[in-house]
């Protein structure tokens, strides 16, 4: 693939001139036509454009939601970047060397409070405007994982009995 259509789909997708969702992607849709209608000017790289073109069509539902969403992480590296400082996070809070169990079950509350906490300060006053509903809500979600059957009776230190 040329090197400058590299270069146009890093700069639309960096978006520093903070166009909406829709304007993003529409101007990377004029990009991918561009490109296929030069093509055949690329000579031997024209199978690279073909598979760059494949490739963002197969990502295209997914590949805008960043802009749509205020501070969503734009790169797997930034959505790693939340993961690794919400388990530094806990294992500052805990004093173990490991994140603790209770982020599996969890995490996606854990994580959720970690990136807004990060984004602001809550008062008392804003944590008591929570919906009541809502909260029983997650809090019984959260509670059925507790609920593994068989898996609390199992003593695993016991030998098993051969019959």
């Amino acid at each position: 693939m040329h090197i400058s259509g590299k270069i146009q789909a890093s700069n639309i997708l960096n978006n520093k001139i903070g166009l909406d969702a829709a304007g993003v992607k529409q101007n990377y849709q004029e990009l991918l036509t561009e490109m296929s209608q030069q093509k055949q000017k690329a000579g031997t790289l024209n199978t690279a454009i073909d598979n760059f073109i494949k490739t963002t069509h197969n990502y295209w539902t997914g590949l805008f939601h960043c802009y749509e969403i205020e501070d969503f992480p734009r790169t797997n590296n930034d959505l790693e970047h939340a993961f690794g400082m919400l388990r530094h996070h806990q294992r500052r809070c805990t004093g173990r060397k490991v994140a603790p169990s209770s982020l599996v079950i969890r995490g996606s509350v854990k994580l959720a409070c970690a990136i807004a906490t990060k984004l602001q300060s809550f008062t008392a006053s804003d944590l008591a405007q929570v919906d009541i509903h809502t909260w029983l809500e997650l809090r019984s979600q959260l509670q059925k994982h507790y609920a593994l059957p068989e898996l609390n009776n199992i003593d695993f230190a016991e030998t098993p009995r051969v019959t």
